[in-house]
């Protein structure tokens, strides 16, 4: 029988190869590891998996689910993100002229690839006007790097792809030096924990990716005991969420709706 005094860590299955890395470091503080939200009803409970799932379950067992505003990449300084960002929705996208990237603002939408779009015509017919999207103007990362977040501070960090390709690695020296040049001036919008993702340009020069829910985010070849201490402040019980922290609160999500059409 389960000690209910005992945190746990819930991973809904099918359990990526993070999760199962995150699982060893939670085991070895001495978390019980769980893939059933009935195991973890009435226990202090934290949380790493997707958001469909999360927002099925977050009310039920008390979860405190921190996310970025979906609007926070077009709020940074512009000599941090060095190309142009909106927030619109799906029929904005459709009347650009232009090629564009585009993508949901804080999650994967499996109609809605995050991928530059030539023209309108290659936009989903299947997803409503009205889906929030962030659009930006195209540009080339030569390398991408993850940077788990914990007040403020990097806790733990990777690099992810070189030229759009998987491709980890730990963190060199100057995307440190950049991803505290980002938080600096970026922090006082973020959530307390937080993943960010930061690039360097075909330029030579830096920009920052997105930042994204870290209680869903791959680690890569960053520490995952590190990592962990980020999703447990980012996905743990509501009342645990620091004032600070309670405009960031995932609230449950209608799901964009698809046209009938298949």
């Amino acid at each position: 029988m389960n000690d209910h005094a005992t945190p746990v860590l819930l991973l809904n299955p099918p359990r990526t190869t993070t999760a199962e890395l995150l699982a060893q470091a939670a085991a070895w503080r001495g978390h019980d590891v769980v893939a059933h939200a009935r195991q973890a009803e009435g226990r202090e409970t934290y949380w790493y998996g997707g958001p469909l799932a999360a927002d099925a379950l977050s009310g039920r067992l008390g979860l405190g689910l921190l996310e970025p505003a979906d609007d926070w990449l077009t709020t940074v300084p512009q000599d941090l993100l060095r190309r142009s960002v909106r927030l619109t929705t799906l029929a904005g996208a459709r009347s650009l002229g232009r090629p564009a990237f585009v993508k949901p603002p804080s999650e994967k939408i499996d109609l809605l690839p995050a991928a530059v779009y030539e023209d309108a015509s290659a936009l989903p017919a299947a997803l409503d006007d009205g889906t929030p999207v962030l659009v930006s103007e195209v540009v080339e990362f030569a390398a991408e790097y993850r940077l788990f977040v914990r007040d403020g501070e990097v806790a733990a960090g990777s690099r992810y792809a070189v030229h759009g390709r998987p491709d980890p690695a730990p963190l060199d020296p100057r995307a440190e030096a950049f991803a505290r040049e980002v938080l600096k001036a970026t922090a006082d919008g973020l959530p307390s924990a937080v993943c960010v993702d930061i690039g360097r340009l075909g330029d030579g020069g830096w920009a920052i990716v997105e930042a994204n829910m870290a209680w869903f985010a791959h680690c890569y070849a960053a520490e995952p005991d590190r990592v962990l201490d980020v999703v447990l402040r980012a996905a743990g019980p509501l009342p645990r969420v620091s004032d600070r922290d309670r405009p960031f609160v995932r609230a449950p999500r209608t799901r964009p709706n698809e046209r009938a059409a298949r």
